[in-house]
């Protein structure tokens, strides 16, 4: 009987020994997927806010929000380890400031043919495109990494291992940004 309890004790104690810090390497990685995603397209808005600039001179505003937005995101500087909920609040937040205003430029930019036609421009825009969905792919990977890390850590038996030994708590999720528009639809009148 001392056997099997031994046994038993030594299966357990195993139960997450390996897959719980595997999965918090995951969720490291896929944090650093998402920051380097981000910074290549905090990276593209000054070529493209100084392409506008020659073209859209009566569009200040907007490139200040641009600029401004730019300068937020970049600040924000937040490390794995330093990762919390009102951590990520801010930094969803904050680039979701930069989304917004990325977002006016552009339809802004709709008044002026010439500069759509800039091939400079149409570089830009197709690279902040590719920019966009690197992020979204990036945000979902981060989103299952930390899904299986939070499983990890929450259900038995490799919950228990990490109660014992570990004590590694869950990671915060991305925020929905627009959670209100979502909640109400849009009304479609014909």
């Amino acid at each position: 009987m001392r056997i099997f309890l031994l046994i038993l004790c030594l299966t357990f104690s195993a139960c997450g020994m390996r897959s719980i810090p595997l999965a918090e390497n995951q969720v490291e990685a896929a944090w650093a997927d998402v920051l380097s995603q981000y910074k290549r397209r905090a990276d593209l808005v000054p070529n493209l806010v100084s392409v506008v600039k020659g073209y859209a001179t009566h569009e200040k505003e907007t490139l200040e929000a641009v600029i401004n937005a730019r300068a937020k995101a970049t600040q924000m500087q937040v490390s794995f380890d330093q990762l919390d909920e009102s951590k990520m609040q801010q930094f969803t937040r904050v680039q979701a400031e930069l989304s917004s205003s990325l977002s006016r430029l552009l339809v802004s930019v709709e008044k002026y043919p010439d500069l759509k036609a800039n091939e400079n421009f149409k570089d830009l825009q197709a690279q902040l495109e590719g920019t966009e969905n690197r992020i979204t792919v990036s945000r979902n990977r981060y989103i299952e990494a930390i899904k299986e890390f939070n499983n990890q850590i929450t259900v038995p038996p490799t919950s228990w291992y990490n109660a014992l030994f570990l004590h590694k708590t869950k990671r915060p999720q991305f925020a929905l940004e627009n959670l209100p528009q979502l909640e109400h639809p849009p009304e479609v009148k014909f």
